[in-house]
């Protein structure tokens, strides 16, 4: 399998990891949706990072996605998400918590970093900002002192670890102290060093 797509995306970062701890070989290819979009674009023609390409050429693309796919590969005990449907929602839960932490913070990057500072909406980064504040207080109650890896807890940290990369003076560490401590100790595990924001 080949995993395309720029570590310093949550969503191919998340991938990344995942594939790691699934047990899944692959080669990582670092294409930029910006830098080298041609490039991607002969490998998946949509440019939407991540895509994973099968061994028999099939292209997918969406993290989440990719994740079903991956889950419903894995052996049982290698699976990220519970089986009970109790613990499969408040997984869920968790999941969408972070990953809409993932996509406002990624919205305010694209509003600072893509448009002319002339062009920017302050309604609409204020907006955003306080979906994303939101998402990570919620968060922050939702978190656990479980060792378990899961899709939730993974996910959780790499949209912690990229919201700091990115937006540190959006949202402070020590407003959100459980998220911070989650992802501190996660970011040890030989996954995550193996797949660092680049």
């Amino acid at each position: 399998m080949k995993l395309v797509g720029m570590l310093d995306s949550p969503y191919v970062r998340r991938v990344a990891i995942s594939l790691d701890l699934y047990g899944v070989d692959f080669v990582h290819e670092p294409l930029s949706v910006f830098r080298t979009f041609n490039e991607f674009a002969q490998i998946n023609p949509v440019v939407k990072a991540p895509t994973l390409v099968l061994d028999d050429g099939t292209v997918l693309m969406d993290s989440s996605l990719i994740l079903d796919y991956l889950e419903a590969l894995a052996p049982a005990d290698r699976k990220l998400l519970p089986q009970q449907p109790a613990a499969l929602a408040k997984d869920l839960h968790v999941l969408g918590l972070a990953l809409a932490a993932c996509e406002k913070s990624v919205q305010i990057v694209y509003e600072h970093d893509l448009r002319p500072a002339e062009k920017l909406h302050a309604p609409w980064l204020e907006r955003v900002t306080g979906q994303l504040l939101a998402a990570y207080a919620l968060l922050d109650k939702q978190l656990d002192d479980s060792e378990a890896l899961t899709q939730a807890s993974i996910t959780a940290a790499v949209a912690w670890s990229f919201s700091q990369f990115t937006v540190a003076s959006v949202v402070k560490a020590d407003a959100f102290p459980n998220l911070q401590r989650h992802a501190e100790r996660l970011e040890q595990h030989p996954a995550f060093k193996r797949y660092p924001i680049e």
